[in-house]
């Protein structure tokens, strides 16, 4: 017996099932003993399909004979029946339906009985829909209110309505379309699938003769394979679907999940996408209009096929008169009404996805709402798009320029090649109109990675080692590359991205002249980074950028990822310090230092276990100041801060830091080591940067957030809690730190952006072996975070030599800004200290070298702000650590060389926007400044660092190989 007679056969033994014996229906059958009994149902269901025939004045013997006269025409046509021995039909119609007998067995019934036990098996619960509420679309607007984003499940961009708000005349509308005796059958009716039979053989495969319970079942439980094992299942479903919910209530289902064009599931988004509106202002005309759409959103698409749209609205207007859902009078005015589209209306971004991420993350974290997609929430973000576009160009240029400066860039290949697209558009001329075909290819093409900012080329010309380039503004350009070997992997029609640099002049036109441009090519880096811009006063998150690109790696390094901070971390060991009652001119040695092992000596101690922390151009500098130190960012001096700066045993310091870490919420707890103020334990970057943030607001540190508001249906259900959080301690001491991270900028490790200190203070940071570069940074408005690494380097890819914070991070921060000032806050010099904590100030000259007190009109004279204790008298500390005997050496500027000059620092008078005195200032001599770096020391005892605790890191073992010996710390 043929195959596919077996499969026709097993889908008449399901449908004759459904027919004859509803609530009786057995989905398993044994193959030798039940034969008759099937044969009997097959019986059974072929009277029932005749009977359905002579209601419908069906000639049922009049179309078999019709199909036997031409059937091979029918059996081409309809891919059910592709195959089939339409002989061994006739017979099996004989046999079943006219009762005669017949010589010829036609149908193995065993076969037939098997094939309906594996279709019929492991039947998908159909109590699931019982009390379902489909996943909905939530809006996502920006911190301007504008919207942003679109979050829903695949096939679930809906806006779910109970039955109960969706006018009675879009129930009618699509009942009359789809299933006009909807609340008669019982999930299957044995008329619609004789008139489908029927409509098949002419022709008509548009015509289907599924109710609206099979297709709830075939959308939501069974799946919509064309097979007849599906439809076998579907057909079973369907029937069970009807024994556990009302009419209503599949109704209710079958509306709200039903495909409707425009990217719209369900009726009321599909009434929104189309009209503008909710589904329950809606007119007869709208109604039978979305009614239409059921058969073939895309065949009836209104933007394509308005006149099939219109041939299918006055079908389903006809079928609503003919069914007395609506009057003579009511057809002829729904017939005149026009219907009135709004304009394709959908979200399509190219920014912002991580941040979009990791708004369902901390709704579920922090508002309680386990999933978006439950319902239509209305949710504001933080973000602001100018600034989060912004960023992600400035990481993705940063990555790009770091690659090309260590030489470690790699064209891997085109994005796209557009070869055969401009061949078919040059076949046909009207599709190019005033535009070459390489130019409307470029504007089709859909690159894989869409949030990346670069401008998409194609090549156009290749002569030699000559590469021209097509920009999409219609210009052709010479392409930069780099090497032979990345030009021979370019080939014609390639699609790459490249960084246009234009020229500044313009012609008489107005137009922008190509004399001067210069079009660099640009290529995935393997390289990550990730950028955070926070709102001070707020901690609303402006922008996110998790990485490179959101397509290559959903992994979002703000809030999923720790990594080590290095000397990035080095200011909240200074924090204690001033806490302490240090001063920024108390004296310090920049000189080598050992400390025993943190649990104190016994018998087992070894070598290795003392702690001896280098710099990193190795040995020291003398005694320095501790605004020196910091700005130098010195390993050496900020791990001497522990002998007697903080408390009065390296124990009882460290014990103070780490406490101070976790009420800063850097930390949800602090590793006891002392390599932990270097910057050893790994941190999420948000945390840092609420820190940051806190030292820009004189200790009050602000939540980092992505939610500002979460409402449905008009209530607010979350508001987010932005009050700032104070540190313990004073906020003197806090306005001192934000004046030495100023004086990083200004002469220190981040001297590249000095001519900025007057509105930026921050902090570079670079972990061990160059595995992590770090810059994170704040203005009077806002927080920056910049880190750029390599995911999992663990030692083995590391950024390589010298890949300091300021040479990597640095220029993305500063880029990040300039953005901020242009299209968020404008650029204002950093405010000066709050009254709380000038009262507890005074600002003195000093000479910036020595730290000493020297008189104001002295050309070295730099004004120092000390903190002075509650009584208000000044608590001199310059020799706390340092004894007065002490001999006094500090290293020449020379020593802090690395090539850039200070615009802004160094001797001289430095008075700070905010000081207001009656001095003048003079001229300032340059001081310059290098990067520095050392080690942590020696390897703490096995197990020390619970490693679990802080992956993803990047780094070997629990710190990323801070532990291995050799220079360490970061700068």
């Amino acid at each position: 017996m043929e195959a596919i007679l077996v499969k026709v056969f097993a889908t008449a033994l399901a449908l004759s099932l459904v027919m004859t014996r509803p609530d009786t229906v057995k989905t398993q059958f044994d193959p030798v003993q039940d034969k008759a009994q099937v044969l009997k149902i097959l019986g059974d269901g072929c009277d029932s399909m005749r009977k359905a025939f002579n209601i419908e004045n069906i000639d049922l013997d009049g179309l078999i004979e019709t199909v036997m006269t031409d059937k091979q025409a029918t059996a081409g046509e309809v891919a059910g029946f592709k195959g089939i021995n339409f002989n061994d039909l006739f017979l099996a119609y004989k046999q079943f339906c006219k009762h005669e007998k017949i010589d010829k067995e036609v149908v193995d019934i065993g076969e037939v009985i098997e094939f309906y036990n594996r279709a019929a098996a492991d039947l998908p619960d159909h109590n699931r829909l019982k009390g379902l509420k489909l996943p909905e679309m939530t809006t996502v607007y920006d911190g301007s209110g504008a919207k942003f984003a679109e979050l829903f499940e695949p096939d679930g961009r809906r806006q779910w309505v109970p039955l109960s708000q969706i006018p009675e005349i879009v129930q009618k509308a699509f009942i009359a379309a789809e299933d006009k005796r909807f609340y008669e059958h019982p999930g299957v009716d044995i008329r619609s699938v004789t008139r489908a039979f029927m409509n098949t053989l002419g022709g008509d495969k548009r015509q289907g003769g599924s109710t609206i319970t099979q297709q709830v079942a075939k959308n939501l439980l069974v799946g919509d394979s064309v097979t007849f094992e599906r439809k076998i299942r579907e057909v079973l479903v369907a029937t069970r679907l009807e024994k556990v919910l009302s009419k209503q209530e599949i109704l209710e289902i079958y509306l709200n999940s039903i495909y409707l064009g425009r990217s719209a599931w369900g009726v009321d988004l599909a009434s929104r996408a189309y009209f503008g509106k909710p589904v329950k202002d809606v007119n007869t005309t709208e109604a039978a209009f979305l009614a239409g759409l059921t058969k073939g959103p895309a065949y009836f698409n209104p933007d394509k096929y308005y006149g099939r749209a219109q041939e299918r609205l006055a079908y389903v207007l006809s079928r609503l008169k003919d069914d007395g859902v609506i009057n003579a009078d009511q057809y002829s005015e729904a017939e005149a009404t026009k219907l009135t589209f709004v304009p394709v209306n959908r979200v399509r971004r190219d920014t912002g996805f991580h941040l979009v991420d990791e708004i369902g993350r901390e709704a579920r974290s922090v508002a309680n709402i386990s999933r978006l997609t439950g319902n239509s929430y209305q949710v504001k973000s933080t973000i602001q798009p100018a600034i989060q576009r912004a960023a992600e160009a400035a990481l993705q240029e940063g990555l790009a320029q770091y690659e090309q400066g260590a030489g470690r860039v790699e064209f891997r290949g085109a994005e796209a090649n557009v070869g055969d697209a401009i061949k078919k558009l040059d076949l046909d001329r009207k599709a190019n109109q005033d535009k070459p075909s390489w130019q409307v290819a470029l504007d089709q093409v859909r690159l894989p990675l869409y949030d990346v900012h670069w401008t998409p080329a194609v090549v156009v010309e290749r002569r030699g080692e000559s590469i021209r380039v097509g920009l999409p503004d219609g210009r052709i350009l010479p392409l930069s590359t780099w090497g032979a070997r990345t030009r021979s992997r370019i080939n014609l029609f390639d699609v790459l991205y490249v960084k246009v640099i234009e020229n500044t002049n313009a012609n008489l036109n107005n137009q922008k002249s190509n004399v001067g441009v210069r079009v660099e090519l640009r290529v995935r880096p393997h390289v990550q980074g990730m950028t955070l811009v926070m709102e001070n006063k707020t901690g609303r998150i402006l922008a996110m950028v998790g990485g490179f690109s959101y397509p290559m790696s959903q992994l979002n390094r703000v809030t999923q990822s720790r990594r080590q901070p290095g000397s990035s971390l080095k200011p909240l060991t200074y924090l204690a310090a001033l806490a302490h009652g240090l001063q920024p001119n108390t004296l310090v040695l920049d000189a080598s230092i050992t400390y025993p092992p943190i649990n104190g000596v016994n018998r087992y101690t070894r070598s290795t276990d003392y702690w001896s922390p280098r710099n990193y151009e190795g040995g020291g500098s003398g005694t320095t100041t501790l605004r020196r130190g910091l700005e130098q960012s010195k390993n050496l001096v900020t791990a001497r801060l522990l002998d007697g700066g903080i408390g009065d045993t390296p124990q009882e310091s460290l014990d103070t830091i780490c406490a101070l870490a976790v009420k800063a919420q850097i930390y949800p707890q602090c590793v006891r080591f002392y390599p932990f103020v270097l910057g050893a334990q790994p941190v999420r970057p948000i945390d840092l940067a609420g820190f940051y943030g806190a030292i820009a607001n004189e200790g009050k540190r602000p939540t980092p957030h992505v939610i500002e508001q979460i409402s449905l249906d008009g209530k607010v259900l979350y508001k987010a809690d932005e009050s700032l959080k104070p540190l313990p301690v004073d906020p003197a001491a806090v306005f001192q730190l934000r004046t030495l991270l100023q004086g990083v900028v200004a002469r220190g490790t981040a001297a590249r952006m000095s001519s900025l200190s007057s509105f930026v203070g921050g902090k570079t940071g670079t972990s061990d072996d160059f595995n992590d570069a770090w810059f994170m940074g704040f203005s009077k408005d806002v927080t920056i975070g910049v880190w750029v690494g390599y995911d999992n380097a663990k030692g083995k890819r590391t950024l390589g030599q010298g890949q300091q914070g300021s040479r990597v991070a640095l220029p993305i921060f500063q880029s990040i800004m300039k953005s901020v000032w242009a299209d968020y806050a404008p650029q204002q010099p950093l405010p000066g200290p709050s009254p709380e904590a000038d009262r507890r100030l005074i600002a003195l000259p000093i000479d910036l070298h020595s730290g000493a007190r020297i008189e104001t009109r002295s050309r070295s004279a730099f004004m120092e702000y000390f903190r002075l204790d509650e009584s208000g008298r000044l608590d001199e500390s310059q020799y706390r650590l340092v004894s007065r005997n002490h001999d006094y050496s500090v290293g020449s500027d020379d020593d802090y060389d690395d090539g850039r000059s200070s615009s802004s620092g160094g001797g001289g008078f430095f008075f700070p926007p905010f000081f207001s005195r009656r001095f003048e200032s003079q001229s300032q001599p340059s001081y310059r400044a290098r990067e520095s770096d050392s080690g942590f020391g020696r390897r703490p005892p096995r197990g020390a660092f619970p490693q679990q605790q802080y992956e993803p890191d990047g780094g070997r073992g629990p710190f990323g190989g801070f532990f291995g010996g050799g220079r360490t710390g970061g700068f």
